[in-house]
Order: structure tokens, then C-alpha cells, then sequence
């Protein structure tokens, strides 16, 4: 039968893909699906919408973690329901609100939220991540995961978000600041569009250990994954291998997918490049790509000094510097990259130069006009 639109779950015969998300609204949710009139940020992570029905919700934003403990889950359950009647929902920045449909049921579950706190004294649910303020920051895997990291993402988000925790808990910022981790440059991160970002990069090819090479790998599998052509099959000490072109390598991890004998993780070579002015929203002024801010700091587990108060240095100019509503790559474009620099004392290298010979092609991409 014809797929019907406004009964999407009639005559489904199947459990293939996720149940359909109607299912988990809070009934005001439901019952006021498509009537919201407005919202407002009554103080920094506290939100109201309004419907034309003149149902309210009031939304408590709080600070999550991307890997979570099974029992700061089961108490995130036990506040929606406490609350909430049992409903939740997580932000794409790994942000938890809590929801409620009555103004009298707002302060108890603040106060609630307020009251939890670590065994050293720090808040669990830190509200916040509203407004012209520091969003949670949203990132991948890391050294926990993944299998192509140069370098950790929990633990730099943590030492990071320590030292940002203020500007989450508030608006002082003149507009909102969102902030990305991705841990190698294969990108299941936001780094490409997000006002401040963390990269992790690798600076050397992979290292080859042929003896394995022919015993884990599908050697045809490792040449194809290269995007730069530049692997290729070899014999070394009898035994089939492969031989790497160092110096058209991109130090991606590809090859090292399809063949565990060609690890790229290197203490030396991985570590972090800084990245500003990306964005998506398309509004003032069109979405733009970050773009290199600082080419390499070393990895310093476990507090990542010197990338900390690199990105503190960064907000705060930006902070005193920028105009209200101006995201940091619309601040970037009126006082220019050399002035950029100069101000957040950072040193312009060559890696800063963009010689990618197919950028034309990515001008001006974008669905705003102006006349």
C-alpha cells in the first residue's frame, strides 16, 4: 500500500529503523507539535516556549557528557521522573533539558538539579549552554574508541570545559560560542563549522610492519582506501607488502582501516591544530568553514595546558572585542586576519596559507542572497 504521510505507522509490517519519534514527545509537546508561537531565555540555560493554545514549557538545559556512567544515567532518569513524567531529551552538543508544562513545577526541578554534586563538590547537572554563552562541546572517540586518534577527546573536553564552566553558566559572550572536538582530521566531528574547534592531526605516515602486512590485509583493500594514490604494492624479504609515497601521504588513517599492519598513531607527530569561524546558521551572514587558527601543540595529557588556555585566550579577546551578535568568524571578517593575530598573539606560519588548488570551486556556495 501507499506510504501515508499522516499515519506513518499504518500497515507497517516491520521493525526496520527507529520507532517513530512522535512517540517519545511529552504530551504537551504533542499536542502543541507545529503551534509555537515564540520562546525566551529567561536566565542562561532556562527556557520558555509558548504555544498558540497559550501552553507553556519551561526547558532546564544542563551540561551532559558524551560517555556516560550507567549511574549518571539511571539519576538523569530519576529526575525526569521525578519531574518530568518521565521525559528527557538530549541536545546534538551533548546537553541534557529536562522539560515541564508547568511554571510552579520550574523551581524544584532547578533546585534539584543544583543540589547534586560530585563527591569533590562540583555540580552534575551545571545549567547552562543557552544564549551568548559557551555551548557543551560537541566531539568523538578519542583514545577511548576509536581506532585513528592523534589525539584524546574526553579528556581535553573535560580540561577544557573546566576552565570555560563560567561562560557555560553564563551570557556574557556577545553571541553564542559553539565549540568542536574531532580527534583525527577523518572528521565525525563538527570541526569544519564551528566557531572554535579542536583537531587532532597526524604529521607522519604510517608505519609499515610488513611481516603482518600479508597476514591481516587485503592488500588490493589498503591501496583503494588512499584518496591520494599513494600506496602500492611492494615486496620486501620475499613477502608481499605495501610501500608508502611519503610525501604524497595525507596522514588520514584510511589505509590503516582496512589494514591493522599500518598503524599512523606516533607520540611525536600527533597532536592539535586550532580552528575559528566556522558556522552553520545562515543568518546576518552566510555559513561559513573554519579555518586554521594554530597548526600544531603537542598532546600534554592529562590537562592539556598550553591547548586550554590557547582556546581562553581566544574567547576572551573575542569576548572584548567583538560586537554583539557577532559569531567570532563575522568578527574575524571585520577586523581582518592580520588584526586577528595580532590581538590573540598568535603566530601566522605558512601552514596558514591556503594553497588548495581547488578551492574556487567552493566559493560562494551558499542559499542566502543579498541584492
Amino acid at each position: 500500500m501507499a506510504f501515508d504521510p499522516n499515519e506513518p505507522m499504518k500497515d507497517r509490517i516491520t521493525d526496520i529503523g527507529p520507532p517513530h519519534y512522535e512517540q517519545f514527545f511529552p504530551p504537551v509537546i504533542k499536542d502543541n507539535y507545529g503551534k509555537w508561537k515564540y520562546h525566551e531565555i529567561l536566565e542562561p540555560g532556562v527556557l520558555v516556549h509558548v504555544s498558540e493554545t497559550g501552553a507553556e514549557v519551561y526547558t532546564v538545559r544542563v551540561g551532559g557528557i558524551r560517555l556516560m556512567s550507567v549511574d549518571l544515567i539511571r539519576e538523569t532518569c530519576e529526575i525526569a521522573d521525578k519531574h518530568c513524567d518521565g521525559y528527557l531529551r538530549f541536545t546534538t552538543r551533548n546537553n541534557i533539558e529536562f522539560m515541564v508544562d508547568d511554571k510552579a513545577k520550574l523551581q524544584p526541578l532547578m533546585d534539584d538539579l543544583k543540589s547534586r554534586k560530585f563527591e569533590a563538590g562540583s555540580n552534575k547537572f551545571p545549567i547552562g549552554g543557552t544564549g551568548a554563552g559557551i555551548t557543551n562541546i560537541v566531539h568523538t572517540q578519542g583514545w577511548i574508541h576509536c581506532h585513528t586518534p592523534a589525539i584524546d577527546a574526553s579528556g581535553i573536553v573535560k580540561a577544557v570545559m573546566d576552565e570555560l564552566y563560567d561562560d557555560f553558566c553564563s551570557m556574557r559572550m556577545p553571541a553564542q560560542v559553539r565549540i568542536a572536538l574531532a580527534c583525527c582530521l577523518n572528521m565525525c566531528g563538527a570541526v569544519h563549522c564551528s566557531d572554535i574547534a579542536i583537531l587532532g592531526v597526524h604529521r607522519k605516515p604510517p608505519l609499515i610492519e610488513h611481516d603482518r602486512v600479508s597476514k591481516v590485509c587485503e592488500v588490493p583493500l589498503a591501496i583503494a582506501s588512499c584518496p591520494t594514490a599513494a600506496i602500492k604494492p611492494a615486496k620486501v624479504d620475499d613477502m608481499k607488502s605495501v610501500a608508502v609515497k611519503n610525501e604524497r601521504c595525507m596522514f588520514c588513517g584510511n589505509c590503516y582501516t582496512m589494514c591493522p599492519a599500518m598503524p599512523l598513531a606516533s607520540a611525536e607527530g600527533d597532536g592539535i591544530a586550532l580552528w575559528v569561524g566556522g558556522k552553520v546558521s545562515n543568518a546576518r551572514t552566510v555559513p561559513s568553514f573554519s579555518k586554521l587558527a594554530v597548526p600544531f601543540i603537542p598532546n600534554e595529557p592529562p590537562r592539556w595546558p598550553t591547548t586550554v588556555q590557547t582556546i581562553k585566550k581566544l574567547v576572551e579577546v573575542y569576548a572584548s572585542d567583538a560586537n554583539r551578535y557577532e559569531r567570532v568568524g563575522e568578527w574575524i571578517d571585520r577586523i581582518g586576519w592580520e588584526r586577528f593575530f595580532e590581538k590573540t598573539e598568535l603566530e601566522f606560519r605558512h601552514e596558514h596559507i591556503d594553497d588548495y588548488r581547488l578551492a574556487m570551486t567552493t566559493w560562494r556556495t551558499t542559499t542566502q542572497f543579498k541584492w
